[in-house]
Order: C-alpha cells, then structure tokens, then sequence
C-alpha cells in the first residue's frame, strides 16, 4: 500500500478560509447584537434575571471570536467550523433561558 502527499483538489484554499474567517466574525457581531437582544427581551419580560443559558451564550460568542481570530491566523476548515457553529449557538442558548 502506498500513500501519496498529494492534496485534497477540492479542499478551499488558505485564501478562501481566511475570507470564510472575515465573513465569520461579521457574523459573530450580529449574533453578540442578536444575544444582547434576547437577553434585554428576558429581563424586560421574564424575571429579570439571567439564568446560566444566557452567560453560556455570551460565552459562546465570545469563544466564536477568539476561534474565529485564530481562524485568520492559522486557516483550518475545522476553526472556521467551530467558529459558526459557536456563534450561532450563542443566540440559541441566550433563547432557551
């Protein structure tokens, strides 16, 4: 069995993570904006205390950020991943509380 160094031809190139990356952290702003927003809905309507939901959420949108910088640095499909899937989980845990 012989195995070849021969890339992937259909892997996006450094170039295109790094823009997938960019357009992620507009993302990651709109969805701090959209958990602010929920949040406030929350306090205005509910008890008005956040619960733990909503801390993970910002959580969430904060660790987005910071996987979406090392995603420019250091361009790997798996960053850019965890980066949308982060910053679309913290709007969503911000609405489960």
């Amino acid at each position: 069995m012989t195995t070849t160094n021969t890339p992937d031809p259909y892997a996006p190139g450094t170039t295109a993570l790094r823009v997938l990356a960019g357009v992620g952290l507009l993302l990651v702003a709109a969805c701090v904006v959209a958990t602010m927003m929920v949040t406030v809905a929350d306090g205005i309507s509910g008890d008005g205390v956040g619960g733990g939901f909503i801390t993970a959420g910002f959580w969430a949108v904060g660790l987005a950020a910071a996987v979406g910088v090392a995603a420019l640095v250091v361009p790997r499909r798996a960053l850019v991943a965890a980066q949308y899937a982060l910053a679309l989980a913290g709007p969503v845990l911000a609405l489960m509380d």
